[in-house]
């Protein structure tokens, strides 16, 4: 074996390469192998602070992350909406340490976070470097890329950081640098990527005590600006408007925060129109943004979409607020006290017998799901961590009471819930990624708006970056309507972090882990499929053997108003009618009731054409019956079967059925 010298692979540069190539020259001869490291390009970091993720919310996201992983309570941020001149995002966490601030600005890419120098520096926990320093949270920072998310919004921004007990407050001044194509080719290979410069100072702090991180993005790029304005949409709109080609023009979305004229492209301000109220507080601000979107369905919309009642910036502040560890709007699905309105069902992870069945669990006597089930919470309760974006306190926007009436057979939601701990026994810890935990739900009901929340959004330690999957990780199924009827959140506990991709927006989905996962979501979701199926399937019938009662009742009725009318003694019944089988038994097997008509039941029937396939035409059948039975009664209570025999009478009844089932099968 022999090794490159990978003491000469200076820091800037590849002078080592050299030496690398003449021993793989020499190694054909020599038959031996070679062995070396690998090495990073610095060109790798240039593209990272050139600007990795898709939308200019995704900074924002990222931001929210390191303050949730730096301890925070409280976030607030300031995006000067609608002009987006300056974006300041202020917490209450730790703060970072002359030591901790060194290193995040020397170390793009390669963060402290979950190793022993963490721990070291107060990153992360001394005795776990996978939580928080001060609180034990799960972190979800890992790479280090976070703060230079912000190269999507800008390429200047100030770090405002102080730690509890310092006089001082550390202040760095940040200048990115962005590379093109050109640069690219003709740096040198020997020269070392600069990502930017940075100048730091301090300021005499006039609250020891206090701690925290402040942000300040300056000068946003203008395709920032531009996409949080939603520039191209009222562009479209107002050129759609403009085009005299008789076709309807392209509506303005129903909720925004202004209108940017394509013309002059300055932002009109007073167009604005939100869901709230300006002296409403910050959570009812929130409370009302989520509720439009359910008043939608009130509104003849059966499908509402984001995209088409929100302009960027209201879909900017909905992404945001389902992707963070915050609790839910009107309360966690586990935690609500549901009782009798809904049904509840356990999701089976594998069966020796047959596909795995869900099996339904009575949750009227248990005070929540989570009780029922022995659910891990995915958040700290007593935890506080709360996000005000432009004065709205953000929630997770999802419902799961109060939903809208609906025709459809199931009148209540039906919810599955999963556990799952995976701990791919015998297999190397390379090669799996060790244990995979989590828990989860399916949530069915007939509506779900917005449309967005139709999918899978999987949780690692409480944050998402995905949002909803609509295909369920990739789920090959043809019952499309289906499937748009299902809400469903995983919480990893333990696993997973690995197939994240960096930009924390997308997974590997070759990752063990992910395959592992979606398995089980394919399995769960047929499970809700035949569960769902059969619920609908028996509360037809329900509903069918509801109304064949009500409507034999109603004729029952009838016949006694009747029997009354035409002077009956009203203490007296009208008589029975009973159809035999050719015994002096009705058709129950109990004895016939003395004064009753009895008629042969093939005498009767011997030409009417009925199937019994299905439950409706049993039911059909049985009111078909039951009317001709009560048409006999009045036939008796007039006095009509007095003076006639009895092959008459039935001959007189089956014709009779005869124009009846006539008039029906036409």
């Amino acid at each position: 074996m022999v090794k490159a010298d990978t003491s000469k692979f200076p820091i800037d540069g590849n002078a080592a390469e050299p030496d690398l190539a003449e021993l793989i020259l020499n190694a054909r001869t020599s038959k031996e192998h070679v062995e070396t490291v690998l090495k990073t390009d610095d060109r790798v970091i240039a593209r990272v602070t050139d600007g990795i993720y898709r939308r200019p919310g995704s900074a924002l996201r990222e931001l929210i992350s390191n303050a949730y992983d730096a301890d925070a309570t409280e976030i607030f941020i300031d995006t000067d909406a609608p002009r987006f001149g300056t974006i300041k995002i202020t917490d209450n966490g730790v703060g970072m340490s002359p030591a901790v601030l060194a290193r995040l600005l020397e170390h793009i890419g390669g963060s402290s976070k979950r190793t022993n120098e963490g721990s070291q520096i107060g990153v992360a926990s001394s005795s776990d470097s996978t939580v928080s320093n001060t609180k034990n949270r799960k972190l979800i920072g890992k790479i280090g890329i976070g703060l230079f998310s912000v190269s999507q919004l800008t390429q200047r921004f100030q770090i405002i950081t102080k730690i509890k007990g310092e006089k001082y407050r550390t202040i760095a001044s940040v200048v990115m640098k962005t590379y093109t194509e050109d640069d690219l080719k003709t740096i040198g290979d020997t020269k070392k990527f600069e990502s930017g410069r940075v100048t730091i100072w301090s300021e005499d702090a006039e609250d020891a005590e206090s701690h925290g991180t402040t942000i300040i993005l300056n000068d946003l790029k203008p395709q920032a600006k531009d996409t949080l304005r939603s520039k191209d949409i009222w562009a479209t709109i107002q050129e759609s408007q403009a085009e005299d080609d008789g076709l309807v023009a392209l509506q303005a979305p129903r909720f925004h925060i202004g209108h940017i004229d394509a013309n002059t492209g300055e932002l009109i301000t007073d167009t604005a129109r939100v869901p709230w109220n300006l002296d409403d507080d910050p959570e009812q601000k929130f409370k009302k943004l989520v509720d439009c979107v359910w008043d939608q369905l009130k509104h003849s919309d059966p499908n509402p979409k984001l995209s088409e009642l929100f302009d960027y910036y209201l879909q900017m502040v909905w992404d945001l607020s389902l992707a963070a560890p915050i609790p839910y709007v009107n309360g966690d699905p586990f935690d609500i006290p549901f009782g009798n309105t809904i049904r509840a069902f356990e999701l089976a992870n594998s069966s020796k017998k047959g596909a795995p069945q869900a099996i339904e669990v009575d949750v009227s006597s248990k005070k929540n799901l989570r009780e029922a089930f022995q659910i891990k919470d995915d958040l700290n309760k007593s935890d506080k961590f709360e996000i005000f974006l432009d004065g709205l306190k953000l929630a997770r926007p999802l419902k799961f009471t109060e939903l809208p009436a609906t025709t459809h057979a199931i009148k209540e939601p039906l919810v599955f819930v999963g556990k799952c701990l995976q701990p791919f026994k015998g297999v190397m810890r390379e090669i799996s990624g060790g244990p995979l935990e989590f828990d989860a739900y399916l949530f069915w009901t007939p509506k779900i708006a917005p449309r967005e929340h139709r999918g899978s959004l999987i949780r690692i330690n409480g944050a998402s970056g995905t949002l909803f999957d609509v295909t369920f990780m990739r789920y090959q199924t043809a019952e499309m309507n289906r499937m748009n009827q299902i809400t469903c959140e995983i919480f990893v506990k333990q696993g997973l972090d690995g197939a994240l991709n960096i930009d924390r927006e997308s997974f590997n989905v070759a990752h063990p882990h992910y395959v592992f996962l979606s398995r089980w979501l394919h399995s769960a979701l047929r499970q809700v499929a035949n569960m769902q199926k059969k619920v609908a399937s028996e509360l037809r019938k329900d509903n069918i053997s509801q109304r064949t009662d009500d409507t034999i009742g109603r004729l029952q009725s009838f016949v006694e108003r009747e029997w009354e009318v035409i002077g009956n003694d009203p203490d007296e019944s009208p008589p029975p009618i009973v159809f035999s089988d050719g015994s002096h038994e009705n058709s129950s097997g109990s004895p016939t009731e003395q004064g009753a008509y009895v008629f042969d039941r093939s005498t009767l029937f011997s030409e009417i054409k009925t199937k019994r396939k299905t439950s409706t035409s049993d039911s059909s059948l049985k009111v078909f019956e039951e009317k001709l039975k009560s048409i006999a009664q009045l036939l008796a209570a007039y006095g009509v079967f007095d003076n006639m025999t009895k092959s008459r009478q039935e001959r007189l009844l089956k014709s009779i059925g005869d124009i009846m089932a006539t008039e029906s099968e036409e």
